[in-house]
This record gives structure tokens, sequence and C-alpha cells, in this order.
């Protein structure tokens, strides 16, 4: 396979190269290798100058063997059907590596939230939801946040749906905020379930977390509380990068500091004594943790062989190709796959929908205690599966998530 392969071939080709450890049904393959359902949506929105802009959202349910779909939507200007479809099917796959009794869902809004205002933003988040009201609920399909979308964003979503309910539907939507059934450790959750991985890996190659040193790829919400929670074992921080630029410091950066400074100029360059670098730069600094926690195709064939980092933690979806995996395998380098890595933000949503269906609530404490049972416990048998098997992580986590999908499949009588 080449590197121009896009991200939903990239998901069935992860899928086709775990079956064959498995001997996988190729009925089966054939099932979780496409989405059950994609809807495509058009909405009107009025915008604040007066004019009416149609905006294209997508929602695909990849697969609901094991329980209900479950997965963010995200509003960005480059949002594409075969984006949403392979962000779908991962998420089945992280449900599944967590053993979470969901299948994978993804959605996303073409539109830019940096050029719109506050207004706009609640009108499109309406809208949307609204659009796609008919696939969705809390024993349908249960969406998140994601890229440029937050708790504000999903209150409004669980609002209108709840009004074309006629009553409360707390349990549609998970990451809310708090007042409207939302869940304490939610939003540390995709770093902290990071950091409890990230934490398994050291303990197995060796890597002493007091000193080790670390880059950050992207400093949105994962990756600044990733750079904090590390720091706080003491790690040091030694490059952070942002949509607009990456910077180095060998001494290292306050965490907490580089979010100031982001948040009162937009970016995280100019910061202090930091020297400006470029994010290939990032990538490939001799660090000894590798934090992705951007976009999809960071790590591709033409840069792996420079990847020095001895753990690349994946706290965002997607960050590195099949043809980089293999060439990091071989170079020895631990990857903790973004099914696994990030399964901390499901993990602790998942949480919150059990609340929400209760109408119970847990404490952080309670919460933080079991998202690290789960993810240390996923580890580990992700760890065995690559020792067993003599694969990488990553397939690991495929051959051990398509194992409980295929086998929902079967004893449903799909096949």
């Amino acid at each position: 396979m080449t590197e121009l392969l896009n991200p939903f071939q990239i998901a069935q080709q992860q899928i086709h190269e775990a079956g064959k450890y498995i001997d996988l049904d190729p009925a089966i393959e054939a099932i979780i290798k496409e989405p059950k359902r994609v809807l495509i949506v058009t909405f009107p929105v009025k915008m604040d100058d007066g004019s009416t802009k149609v905006f294209t959202g997508i929602r695909s349910q990849h697969n609901d063997a094991v329980g209900p779909c479950k997965g963010g939507i995200r509003f960005h200007p480059d949002v594409t059907i075969d984006e949403v479809k392979a962000l779908s099917m991962w998420m089945t796959f992280k449900c599944g590596v967590v053993g979470l009794p969901y299948g994978g869902g993804k959605g996303g809004v073409i539109c830019d939230p940096r050029e719109m205002s506050q207004v706009e933003m609640e009108r499109v988040s309406r809208g949307f939801i609204e659009a796609i009201s008919a696939i969705v609920g809390p024993d349908k399909d249960i969406p998140a946040p994601d890229v440029y979308t937050n708790a504000q964003v999903m209150a409004w979503m669980m609002d209108t749906f709840s009004r074309i309910k006629g009553s409360n539907q707390f349990g549609v939507i998970t990451g809310k905020p708090l007042i409207v059934g939302g869940s304490l450790g939610r939003n540390e959750a995709t770093a902290q379930g990071c950091i409890y991985t990230i934490t398994k890996a050291a303990e197995k190659i060796g890597l002493d977390l007091k000193g080790a040193t670390v880059a950050v790829q992207g400093y949105g919400n994962a990756g600044y509380i990733a750079a904090r929670l590390l720091a706080e074992l003491g790690c040091k921080i030694v490059a952070v990068s942002d949509s607009r630029g990456a910077v180095y410091s060998e001494d290292g950066v306050n965490p907490c500091h580089m979010l100031e400074h982001k948040q009162n100029t937009g970016s995280c360059v100019d910061f202090n004594t930091c020297s400006l670098i470029t994010g290939e730069e990032l990538l490939e600094l001799p660090v000894d943790i590798l934090v992705p926690a951007a976009l999809e195709n960071q790590i591709t064939a033409k840069n792996a062989e420079n990847i020095k980092a001895k753990i690349v933690a994946e706290a965002a979806n997607g960050p590195t190709t099949p043809e980089a995996d293999k060439i990091l395998f071989k170079n020895g380098i631990m990857v903790i796959p973004d099914i696994l890595a990030n399964a901390g933000g499901v993990t602790v949503s998942y949480f919150e929908w059990v609340q929400n269906l209760m109408n119970y609530y847990w404490t952080k404490e309670e919460v933080n205690s079991k998202l690290k049972a789960l993810m240390f416990d996923a580890f580990d048998k992700t760890y065995i599966t690559s020792k067993q098997y003599n694969v990488d992580m990553r397939t690991a986590a495929y051959i051990n998530s398509i194992s409980r999908v295929a086998e929902a499949i079967k004893v449903r009588g799909h096949v």
C-alpha cells in the first residue's frame, strides 16, 4: 500500500491485516469494513449578517453489534465523508479494546468555527443535531465533543434533542457541562487515559518518567492536559506545537505557563526563550516520549525512520500511517495506538452515559479510579497479544477488538 491512502482506506487495511491473525471470517470482514449507515444532511443557518448559509453535516454509524454507536462530532472546514467513516470505524475498535458495550459512530459539520460567532456556533449546533435526530438517541447513537466542539456545543445539542422528544434526554450526548448531566473527570479523560497507558508502556520498556523528555504535537485540550500531567509525574516538556508553529526548549517549559501564553497570543510560538522549529522537526526530536495530539497522517513512510522517541503515545486519531507503523515496529519504538492511548475520553463518556441512565453521579476520584483500572487492563491485554503474535501494539489492539465484534456478529446470527 502507498502513502496515498485516505483515512477510510487505512482503517480498512488495518482491519484486513489484523484479521489475518485470527482467521477472520471473510463475511465478517466485509461487514466491518463498511459503516452500517452514513447520513449526509444539509441544513440552513441564519448568520449574524442576516444572510442564510447552508451547511453540510455527516454522521457515520459503523457497527452496533455490541451496543449503540458512540463517537464525537467535529466542526472543521476539511471534514470529508471518508474521514468521518474512518473515524467511526476507529471508534468501534476503540470501544472494543477497552471493553465498552458500544459500537463506533462519528460526525462532522463542514464549517470553520474560527470564523463564526458564538451565536452562529449555537445555530449550527442545533441545526445539525435536529437534522440527524432520527438516528441518534441514548439507545441508538450517543455523540460527544471532538475537534472544535466542546461541552457548550454538547449542551445545545442535548437541549435541542430534548425539545424534539418533549422531555430531558441527558443520555443522548456525553461531554456535557456538569449542571446538565456531565461527568466529573470528563474534560481531562482523554489525556488522563493516555497518561495511564504511557505509565504502563514506560514500565514495560524500563523508562523512568522522572526526567523523561516529552514533545507534544498539538496543544489543544488533550495535548495541554497530557503535558501538564506528564510534568506532574516529573517529565520535562521540551517541545510543543499548534497549528501556527512549534517551539523547543532544551530546559523544558511549564505547561501551564505555555497555555497562558497561547490563550493570550493565540499560539504557542514566541514563548519566552523557546526557539522556533518546524512541525516536522518536533516529530523527529530525540525525546523519550512523543505525543501526537493533532490530526491524522503525521508520521508517514517519509519521516518514520527519523522518529527517535522511545514511546509514541497517540492522543490524536490516526496520526501514524500503516507504512510508518511497520518502520517504527522494526526500529523497536513502542507505539501506543490511538484506539488504546486516547480511549480515556470514550471510557469516561461511557461512565457519563451510565450515570445519566441511573441519575446517580460519581465523584472525580471514583471516575479516575474506574478509568485507571480499565486503561491498565486494556493495555495489559493488548501487550500480551502483541507478544503472543509478535506484532505491534496497534495490530494487537485490533486483534482483540475485532475478535470481540466478530463474536457479537456471530452470536446475533448476522453471518
